[in-house]
């Protein structure tokens, strides 16, 4: 029983130890330039460890991008879209601006890899979140669509603004930024004034 429990907390120093190297990394260069070899030997495990754990940096990429979006997740559980966004606005900038220099890396990228792996996680929220809304979920499609985009595009514009500028006004003010913009104009194009 002791060695099964031994062997679990080095399991996890190993993945915290590889996930601890890859935000160091990400924070460093561009995704394109981590190599596997690097990233071990920041790591302090060979390639064959990695890859035992992970068959590419991509699937690390994903597990990354999924631990962010599941946590996200469970902040925002108990909310009710569209009531609750100003709540979503404030949770989701608190949460983001908690993660570190490796997170705002990834969510601020508008080129390269972490795009596509951004928008899965973005796709996925807005699936959990407001695929649940009764006001939504009566759009015609088209609509739908129109009103995710405008919602993504305005918290993660304002945010990516935010940090591109230093994060120098307090996060209090941009979450009344962010929440005036989206609130409103979601108000108005679902009609609930």
């Amino acid at each position: 029983m002791q060695t099964n429990q031994y062997q679990d907390l080095r399991v996890q120093r190993t993945i915290n130890s590889i996930y601890d190297a890859f935000e160091q990394l990400i924070c460093e260069k561009d995704y394109q330039k981590i190599t596997v070899t690097e990233l071990a030997r920041r790591a302090q495990v060979n390639k064959k460890t990695f890859y035992r754990y992970y068959p590419t940096l991509d699937d690390l990429l994903i597990e990354l991008q999924a631990r962010y979006s599941q946590a996200y997740l469970k902040e925002i559980s108990d909310l009710q879209y569209p009531r609750d966004l100003a709540k979503s606005v404030a949770t989701f900038f608190t949460y983001s601006a908690s993660q570190g220099e490796a997170y705002d890396r990834i969510t601020t990228c508008s080129v390269g890899s972490y795009v596509g792996i951004r928008q899965q996680m973005i796709n996925e929220v807005m699936n959990k979140t407001w695929g649940q809304s009764r006001e939504f979920n009566q759009l015609e499609d088209w609509k739908k669509r129109i009103l995710l985009d405008f919602v993504e595009q305005t918290g993660l514009k304002v945010y990516m603004t935010w940090v591109k500028n230093g994060k120098v006004e307090p996060l209090e003010v941009v979450i009344d930024a962010a929440t005036d913009l989206m609130q409103g104009g979601v108000e108005r194009y679902l009609k609930l004034e």
